[in-house]
């Protein structure tokens, strides 16, 4: 998990990724003074280097405080896998949106939390926090279940050790989650039902390379009662054209 850096490199850029990776999912923005001590830098030294990240688009002041910029996100869309994901996903992705009006996700695990490479939006009345570049708690979103019941042990472990709750739905048992993932490997796709917003269910399958689970792809409906064989069908369809052109 990001953040309390204690010991940070003496060089300039040890102590610029001191400071971003003072930023996690708990910490979104965070005013100066508590940027510094969570990067554990001098107030001074904060205060330049940050200016610095602001400048070039690799911060962003909202409200006073500081969040991470668009332009790192930009830079992290030419990363290899990241790249090549989007692209192979992307008709695929567009084919269920056509069909569906569903918001449908592209994401990828990113430590102990879940990032969203691809989002296409919906019908407007389903509540969906998710943004392109974003993170999420992986055991409260249908994408996150995915990539964490292929997970390794490790990362299973420590994620089942610190379940935070969402909403009152959110699965927090270490014993109930274990088994949904159990589940989730058997069956081949998982679904949630309000444990990320309150009136939105979703349903999500895993994209395979060779043996490899690389990414996950799902939708956000407001329901699952008529619907789920139909969606995680389709999703399943998708997933294996995204296969095929990971593929080739």
């Amino acid at each position: 998990m990001a953040g309390n850096v204690g010991t940070p490199g003496a060089t300039v850029a040890g102590r610029v990724m001191a400071i971003l990776d003072a930023f996690d999912d708990q910490h979104p923005r965070l005013p100066l003074s508590e940027l510094a001590r969570r990067a554990g830098l001098p107030l001074p030294t904060a205060h330049r280097l940050a200016g610095e990240l602001v400048r070039h688009g690799a911060l962003a002041r909202a409200r006073g405080d500081y969040a991470i910029g668009r332009r790192l996100w930009e830079i992290g869309l030419l990363a290899p896998v990241p790249s090549t994901l989007r692209e192979a996903a992307s008709p695929f992705l567009n084919d269920i949106h056509a069909a569906t009006r569903a918001t449908v996700h592209l994401a990828v695990r990113d430590g102990e939390q879940v990032l969203y490479l691809e989002r296409l939006a919906g019908r407007a009345s389903v509540p969906v926090v998710s943004t392109v570049g974003s993170t999420l708690p992986l055991h409260a979103t249908g994408v996150g279940k995915v990539l964490l019941a292929h997970a390794p042990a490790d990362i299973r472990r420590r994620v089942l050790a610190a379940l935070t709750r969402v909403t009152p739905y959110t699965v927090t048992q270490p014993g109930r989650l274990r088994a949904q993932l159990a589940q989730i490997r058997l069956t081949g796709y998982a679904t949630t039902v309000e444990e990320m917003s309150l009136g939105a269910c979703s349903v999500a399958v895993p994209v395979r390379r060779e043996d490899q689970v690389v990414a996950a792809i799902g939708v956000v409906v407001p329901t699952l009662r008529r619907d789920r064989a139909r969606l995680t069908a389709a999703l399943q369809v998708a997933a294996q054209g995204i296969a095929r052109h990971l593929g080739a």
